[in-house]
């Protein structure tokens, strides 16, 4: 499945009143929002047709989220669905990750692109390749051992796959608190050691078994009842319907579906 398609049909079955977008090109993907919608990008250029309630933002992501109000748009509502498809280094996906799960609640999804690069020259910081991915997939490892809270569901989408994450939590500083340190130990020179399980995918969820798991009416029925419920009972939803991939190796299996 190509990730818009599963972009597509993700919009479909959480039916969004929120949504924000980093990294916007030409708004392949923007163009799925019927939602009122936020959208980054600092050299944008849109050529498909749009049609939601939508403000662009054309600035890095790191500027919009310094700026007062910056989510005034959503007037004062969380984030239901974001997607993070910005610059393509890990600090910048994770610096994304922190400003974005700050205007969210445990009903949110944020969906992450480019998580699965297909070899190791995909995966550079420095551009080497036609298709790039960068280092983003450290996101992945980051989130399991600094947020073991968090649900996460890496999805064999074409063409470099997504990670999904569930169960976020806008009181959370795990990240903030220890970005030096994470920094410093991500952010390597050339080439990077890309696990196994990213570049066979051994770690990722067939997309239709994702889509079609019975966990996202927690989320949807929880936000039409003002966000009644809890990340406990989604985490729980999410492990009922989906136990993690063959291909996990066992020591991280339980830190992918957490809580």
């Amino acid at each position: 499945m190509q990730r818009h398609e599963f972009l597509r049909r993700l919009h479909r079955q959480i039916k969004p009143k929120t949504y924000l977008e980093i990294g916007v090109n030409s708004g392949a993907s923007l163009r799925i929002s019927r939602a009122r919608t936020i959208a980054i990008d600092p050299e944008f250029k849109i050529i498909h047709p749009l049609r939601c309630n939508l403000v662009m933002a054309k600035a890095t992501s790191d500027d919009f989220f310094a700026r007062e109000n910056a989510l005034a748009h959503f007037r004062g509502k969380p984030i239901d669905l974001a997607f993070i498809d910005g610059m393509h280094l890990f600090e910048f996906a994770l610096r994304d990750f922190i400003n974005v799960e700050r205007a969210t609640d445990w009903a949110s999804v944020v969906v992450f692109d480019d998580m699965l690069p297909r070899n190791v020259p995909e995966a550079a910081r420095d551009r080497q390749t036609r298709a790039w991915t960068g280092d983003v997939y450290k996101v992945i490892h980051t989130l399991r051992e600094h947020r073991p809270d968090l649900v996460l569901l890496p999805v064999d989408t074409q063409p470099t796959g997504l990670l999904v994450v569930l169960a976020p939590d806008p009181a959370s500083t795990a990240l903030k608190d220890n970005y030096d340190e994470i920094e410093k130990r991500y952010i390597v020179p050339d080439p990077q050691d890309v696990p196994d399980e990213i570049l066979n995918r051994g770690c990722a969820y067939d997309p239709e078994q994702v889509l079609s798991a019975p966990f996202w009416d927690v989320i949807t029925s929880g936000r039409e009842k003002k966000r009644k419920g809890s990340a406990k009972t989604l985490a729980a939803a999410v492990r009922d319907a989906l136990p993690a991939p063959k291909g996990t190796p066992k020591r991280k299996r339980r830190s992918m579906l957490s809580r």
